[in-house]
């Protein structure tokens, strides 16, 4: 009966120690990195605060809720001279970005309440984990490629209106 006990015990050890081996086998995997496209979700214009002309009108990502205002652009590679994200938020306050996981240099536009642009942090670098504030409360955000808030002759005091395509 003993013989048997420990013949037992033996085979179950083998079979533990065999499963254990199957299962932290070790396999060649790579991951594949998916590259994020530009989803227009809604127009926007930008005026001119002295006589409201239209300077430039954009196809805008949306970003409204946590997840999206805290991912915004990172880990994009590129965004058409066209396009932008505005971020769209629920109070009114000052507002801190930075460019971790960015890869695109950005001019970031901070607008109020009235929709009115009241700040810019121009040509923000990559991968920058430096806090870029609004410097005054803000309720909407809008990034575009570095260099277009000179490019369109952007000033404190120009407004935008958007809308939104209906999901």
């Amino acid at each position: 009966m003993l013989f048997k006990n420990i013949r037992l015990l033996t085979l179950i050890t083998l079979g533990i120690v065999s499963l254990n081996t199957i299962s932290c086998k070790k396999e060649n995997k790579t991951v594949k990195q998916i590259d994020i496209t530009f989803k227009k979700e809604g127009e926007l214009n930008l005026y001119n605060s002295s006589n409201d002309s239209i300077k430039k009108r954009l196809d805008i990502e949306i970003a409204d809720n946590e997840y999206e205002t805290q991912t915004g652009l990172m880990y994009r590679n590129s965004m058409k001279p066209n396009q932008g994200m505005l971020f769209i938020f629920d109070d009114v306050q000052e507002r801190y970005f930075y460019m971790k996981n960015t890869h695109i240099p950005l001019d970031i536009i901070y607008i109020n309440q009235d929709k009115k642009i009241v700040s810019f942090q121009k040509n923000a670098k990559p991968l920058d984990e430096t806090s870029l504030p609004s410097n005054v409360p803000v309720k909407y955000v809008l990034e575009v490629n570095a260099g277009k808030a000179d490019a369109w002759s952007l000033s404190v005091g120009d407004s935008i209106s958007f809308s939104e395509i209906k999901k």
